[in-house]
């Protein structure tokens, strides 16, 4: 379990820190812990637990795949065993959000050297939470039992099995045969018929996760915010979320989505094709061909969209290659560093792991461009880089929502992506369980779930 808990609107609540307290200056946060909670093999939660763990995030020699929201921290004190104090290098505003991500997730020290565990090598984690890791088959299933001495209200079901299915359509038979209870993300064309199945209920989470087309920034082609601008316009973003991804998606009016905080709404950019058609002549741009490149199978129909932007594109005069590539490969193509790059339209996804305009703005900045960083669009503007710099340090949150507003109208205006759609996180369920949610970070939520009366 972690320190905090986020719900399903996003906000922070609290986990096995039971309330927290920053100084006025930023630079210092307590944390007050819940009493009286064991780890799954009998040892106290406490003080040094919580010490032991964030360090262990923090330690370079264990793989960490995002570290950097953990990195404002130089020390951790614990005065009590109830208490944390951890003193910060420079303020982290979204130092509390990231508490609530499981990569800082509380395991017992003892563990480490247990269960066939070390400290860099830990395959058999020991929590505290309502449910204990039994059993793991790589890549067919995870199997948990619940905890007797959980700390918190009780979860329903003794046993919770986890099957891996990486094929949607088998997942979607699964369940429809009675074999389990909970999938996600079915083929998304069988959403209609899902949701008239009395058998099952069907939830189309909301998500932060931004669905775009990268335009490399510094393709002499494509240089001119007009024309960038031309392809935000030339898109009906609208019908491809009502054709191809039967609603799934919600079109983007900002550069993020509105369950993040600092979010502020900045467009839309509306279908109008005579528009682009007077942006791409005012950039003085005729018979433009475009490099166009999509995943198939990573994001909701993403390369039947790619066809259809193709297909939008061309109807206000620019044609476009469309090609795919395996997942490793495309990576590697769009992630190429500037003299390397040879892109200029990528289809691509990012979520945020937790729901902050700082995990998310990153992908605008400078010093996010490859091979820092994952800045496929290769954009950079001094003066947002100089905005959200300031608002990921800023303590006040109303002049740091401003700071984050600024800059997602410059982006807006630049318009470094072609803004589509934030994608849904399609859960289905049997109408016999109930009690089955979703967090904003796409993840399903059936810790309380049990059987519909």
């Amino acid at each position: 379990e972690t320190l905090v808990k986020m719900d399903k609107d996003g906000k922070m609540q609290p986990g096995l820190a039971r309330s927290w307290q920053v100084s006025p200056d930023g630079l210092t946060v307590n944390l007050a812990l819940q009493t009286g909670v064991k780890f799954h093999d009998g040892t106290p939660f406490n003080a040094k637990a919580v010490k032991f763990s964030l360090e262990r995030v923090l330690n370079a020699d264990v793989r960490v795949p995002t570290r950097f929201p953990y990195q404002p921290i130089q020390s951790i004190d614990t005065p009590d065993d109830a208490t944390v104090v951890l003193k910060l290098k420079s303020p982290s505003p979204t130092l509390i959000a990231a508490l609530s991500w499981t990569t800082s997730g509380i395991i017992s020290p003892d563990s480490v050297t247990k269960l066939g565990n070390t400290a860099v090598q830990y395959q058999h984690p020991v929590g505290t939470g309502p449910y204990v890791f039994a059993d793991y088959a790589k890549g067919k299933q995870i199997k948990f039992t619940k905890f007797a001495d959980y700390w918190g209200k009780k979860p329903y079901y003794d046993t919770v099995v986890m099957n891996i299915v990486p094929d949607a359509a088998s997942r979607e038979t699964m369940l429809l045969a009675g074999q389990v209870d909970l999938v996600i993300t079915p083929p998304i064309s069988d959403v209609p018929a899902l949701q008239k199945n009395n058998n099952v209920k069907v939830l189309l989470a909301p998500s932060a996760r931004t669905i775009f087309i990268g335009i490399n920034n510094q393709d002499p082609a494509l240089k001119d915010k007009r024309v960038r601008q031309a392809l935000n316009y030339a898109v009906n973003k609208e019908a491809i979320v009502k054709s191809l991804l039967f609603g799934a998606g919600d079109v983007m009016d900002s550069p993020m989505g509105p369950s993040l905080f600092g979010y502020a709404k900045t467009g839309p950019y509306p279908y109008d094709p005579e528009k682009a058609k007077s942006l791409l002549a005012q950039a003085g741009v005729k018979d433009l061909t475009l490099k166009f490149i999509s995943p198939t199978g990573r994001y909701l129909q993403d390369y039947q969209a790619a066809q259809a932007i193709a297909g939008d594109l061309e109807k206000v005069g620019i044609k476009t290659n469309l090609s795919t590539m395996d997942w490793a490969t495309y990576v590697a193509t769009i992630g190429a560093p500037p003299d390397k790059n040879t892109t200029q339209l990528h289809l691509l996804g990012s979520a945020p792991s937790f729901p902050d305009a700082s995990m998310h703005m990153v992908n605008f900045t400078t010093d996010f461009i490859p091979p820092k960083g994952f800045g496929t669009s290769l954009y950079s503007n001094p003066a947002v880089d100089a905005l959200v710099n300031k608002a990921n340090v800023e303590v006040d949150q109303a002049k740091r929502q401003q700071l984050y507003a600024d800059a997602q109208k410059l982006v807006w205006d630049d318009a470094p992506w072609i803004f589509l759609w934030l994608q849904r996180f399609p859960i289905v369920h049997s109408a016999k369980v109930t009690n089955i949610g979703y967090l904003p970070n796409e993840k399903f939520d059936a810790l309380y779930a049990e059987p519909a009366k």
